[in-house]
């Protein structure tokens, strides 16, 4: 019997030298991406450089907009052979839909001008591509009658302060949940921060926000009640249906604008970039929030 138990594990012992034989052979994770095709070095870089500095949202967008426009036309093809008239074919035949051929196209020049630097063209097909012109959609100010329709209509509600909170903070709808009352500020998360940067912003308790908030000085940051933006989207959509959500944001940003709140100011509200330069110097203090975001008044 054990004469047997040894021949089994001489011959396990055998069949995995083999299999880390064949591990040793197998391309390294630094090895050149050159001779790869388009799927495949697309996923290299994916994997490799653009998704270790991006957000999760970020990589399954990129996901779904390579799996259903890029990989169908591209994956199998040598990046060699791909040329400027298939792109402008794969970008003409989404002719209807402006917005996704923008995206698509983004990607696309990314992914071409990654393989540029590794040295595996040496010109970008997408150089020549012609776009038709888009322009990206933003929000549209409630005017100050339908801010008052919809306080009024929610009066009595939830939903009361939880649209008060928004038309007088401008917080972006994924940055609800993080948003709570501290020393007299709302903060929340920034939500647009790239490279895994956490950030705070904080946007004074303005008279106009005042009522609605109870206890503006609580002995540690309370949370807001704020339901699912989707919840809050369908209220809006019976009393102001020509509207969206972020179109309360835009109407915050519009009221500061039209009552003189510095430009600084209002950027560090909405979390707006400063721009590099001005993003590492620029620390300003809490009176002069409080000072700048006293003006919103109408």
């Amino acid at each position: 019997m054990q004469e047997q138990i040894t021949d089994i594990l001489k011959i396990i012992a055998a069949k995995l030298d083999v299999i880390a034989d064949k591990l040793d052979k197998l391309p390294a994770a630094t090895d050149s991406p050159s001779g790869k095709t388009f799927g495949e070095f697309a996923l290299y870089y994916f994997e490799r450089f653009r998704w270790r500095k991006v957000k999760a949202t970020t990589k399954r967008t990129d996901l779904s907009r390579y799996n259903c426009h890029i990989s169908p036309e591209f994956a199998e093809m040598r990046l060699t052979d791909i040329t400027s008239e298939h792109v402008q074919n794969v970008i003409d035949g989404l002719s209807d839909r402006q917005k996704t051929a923008h995206e698509v196209f983004t990607l696309l020049n990314i992914i071409c001008k990654a393989a540029i630097k590794h040295g595996i063209i040496t010109h970008n097909p997408c150089d020549l591509v012609l776009l038709q012109s888009y322009e990206s959609e933003h929000g549209k100010a409630l005017t100050k009658d339908e801010e008052r329709q919809l306080l009024e209509k929610t009066s009595g509600t939830p939903y009361h302060t939880m649209f008060a909170v928004v038309l007088y903070t401008g917080l972006r709808p994924n940055e609800y949940k993080t948003a709570c009352v501290d020393n007299g500020f709302i903060i929340a998360r920034n939500s647009k921060r790239k490279n895994g940067k956490e950030e705070t912003k904080r946007i004074p308790i303005t008279s106009m926000l005042a009522p609605y908030i109870p206890d503006a000085y609580p002995d540690e940051p309370l949370p807001i009640r704020m339901y699912h933006p989707d919840r809050m989207t369908e209220r809006l959509k019976c009393i102001l249906p020509r509207h969206k959500l972020y179109d309360l944001r835009t109407t915050f940003y519009t009221r500061c604008q039209e009552c003189g709140v510095a430009e600084t100011a209002r950027k560090l509200f909405v979390g707006h970039s400063l721009g590099k330069l001005a993003n590492t110097y620029t620390d300003v203090s809490d009176e002069y929030l409080k000072a700048e975001a006293a003006k919103l008044v109408y």
